[in-house]
């Protein structure tokens, strides 16, 4: 039975929420913030993090980028705003799918499904020995079926599944120009994105974890009026 974790301080979402995703056989616990939250995934692990975005004290921007510090538990974020600004920041800090409110509860339920299939599916992915081994470049180390990324010195750094699926997406195409359409097609934990745009953000926060100068990138380099290029050479093994 899937574990959802639901933040919100509007008691009657909550209440509607719960009863919902139960009837559809969820396991279901509540939080009205950021200290509720924590000490609720401390006491019981969820598989997802439902998180509202205008919370009162902390919100859950500064909520959702404090767990994907240390997390890689799927967040969805739910806002009142339409502005796709506010979408774009959400996916900068790491949120794996973003749903405007009011909303149909039948496709929160269909996102949630989406994104916990996406986790299922990267649970049962092959071991280094078999068809996908680590993958090199660069002096990096990007071992698949751990899905971590590992600096020349083997320090870890802290992916979000898009911005591992769009890591993945490159490294297993290196060297040649891919569209942002192509891109979301190759990188599967971006696939209910429905606008470009959503790429450009996972790019730019890619370069800022791979890049000596983000400003001036040599890994991932942007091709004007084509997409982008991953530029080193990938070696597997």
């Amino acid at each position: 039975m899937p574990h959802i974790l639901l933040v919100d301080d509007d008691a009657d979402i909550l209440t509607l929420l719960s009863g919902f995703f139960r009837k559809h056989g969820h396991a279901v616990t509540t939080a009205t913030g950021g200290a509720a939250m924590f000490e609720a995934l401390e006491r019981a692990p969820s598989d997802i993090v439902i998180l509202d975005v205008m919370l009162q004290g902390e919100d859950g921007f500064s909520l959702c980028r404090r767990l994907r510090a240390t997390s890689r538990i799927p967040v969805i974020m739910l806002t009142a705003m339409a502005d796709h600004t506010d979408r774009v920041v959400g996916l900068e800090i790491g949120a794996d799918d973003y749903v405007t409110k009011p909303f149909d509860q039948r496709e929160l339920l269909a996102r949630v499904k989406a994104v916990l299939r996406r986790t299922a599916e990267l649970a049962a992915a092959p071991t280094p020995s078999e068809t996908r081994p680590t993958l090199r470049f660069a002096g990096w180390h990007l071992d698949v079926a751990r899905r971590e990324l590992r600096s020349a010195d083997n320090a870890l750094v802290l992916l979000s599944g898009g911005e591992f699926d769009l890591l993945l997406a490159f490294v297993e195409h290196p060297q040649r120009v891919l569209t942002r359409d192509q891109l979301l097609d190759l990188a599967r934990g971006l696939s209910h994105a429905a606008y470009d745009r959503s790429i450009d953000v996972q790019v730019s926060r890619l370069r800022h974890k791979l890049e000596n100068d983000p400003k001036n990138p040599a890994i991932i380099r942007t091709v004007r009026n084509g997409g982008y290029i991953f530029a080193p050479e990938v070696t597997r093994g």
